[in-house]
Order: C-alpha cells, then sequence, then structure tokens
C-alpha cells in the first residue's frame, strides 16, 4: 500500500493566457471566476499551497457593472501612514480615474492573504479599452458563466 502523500507537479511552461470582457459583467461575480482562475482551481492538479493557476487578462474594466446602490454609496479607503491621511473615494470616483482598480481591487479580496496572492497577482493584467498587448500569447476566451 502506497502511503506517500502525492505532490502535483506544476510545468511553469505551460501555463495559459486567458481573456475576459468585462463589459456589462457584475464585478463580484467576475472577480470570483477570475480569481480561480489565477489560483488554478479549475484545474485537476490544485493544491492549495501552490500556484498553479494560469494569466488572466481583464478587458473593458470600465465597463463593469455593480448591482444595486453601491455605484454612489461604496467607498473605497486608502491611508498615507500620516496623520489625517485617509482619503474616501466612491466608485464613481475610481471609475473616473482608474477604473482597472476597481477589478484589481476585487480580485485582490478574493485571493487568500498571505505572501502566495503577492504572486497569483502578477499574473493579473487589467486594461480599459478592448485591445491589450498581449496578443502575442494568443489568449484564450475565458468562458464567463455568470
Amino acid at each position: 500500500m502506497n502511503k506517500r502523500t502525492f505532490i502535483p507537479k506544476v510545468d511553469v511552461q505551460r501555463r495559459k493566457w486567458r481573456v475576459v470582457d468585462a463589459n456589462g459583467v457584475v464585478l463580484g461575480r467576475l472577480a470570483v471566476q477570475v480569481a480561480d482562475a489565477l489560483r488554478g482551481k479549475d484545474k485537476p492538479v490544485f493544491s492549495p499551497h501552490m500556484d498553479a493557476g494560469d494569466f488572466v487578462v481583464v478587458v473593458n474594466a470600465e465597463k463593469v457593472v455593480l448591482t444595486g446602490k453601491k455605484e454612489n454609496q461604496k467607498e473605497y479607503m486608502t491611508y498615507s501612514g500620516w496623520k489625517g491621511g485617509e482619503k474616501y473615494r466612491t466608485v464613481a470616483q475610481v471609475r473616473e480615474a482608474h477604473p482597472e482598480r476597481l477589478v484589481m481591487h476585487a480580485v485582490k479580496g478574493m485571493l487568500p492573504k498571505n505572501r502566495l496572492a503577492d504572486r497569483l497577482l502578477t499574473k493579473l493584467k487589467v486594461y480599459t479599452g478592448p485591445t491589450h498587448p498581449h496578443t502575442a500569447q494568443n489568449p484564450d476566451a475565458m468562458a464567463y458563466a455568470g
């Protein structure tokens, strides 16, 4: 009887590139699927402590949709570390200045809170508009099931 633990081997050379169009998609539902693809939860070699995921390119980040009154009521807080350094911005203000940060913030919140999440976030590429500079990687269209 084999009592050894099976440790899957992740081939870094075989990471896929996936592209997602965020036009008209609910932000939270999109972030769940992107986070799962970054971690590799949809693969048979998934292990919580390993980076088995793919690269994900999100286009049209400025056209992502929030439900309810979140567009005006939800706030993002940043803190500079200085006294009085707290800044609050609504979703509308963030969308106007840096719309790609909406998707980045949502995906980051759905990743584990450890050093692995920092490595996973480097594989997420978010762009405003329908074009991206990763056409040489031949990204596959990621099926959005939302």
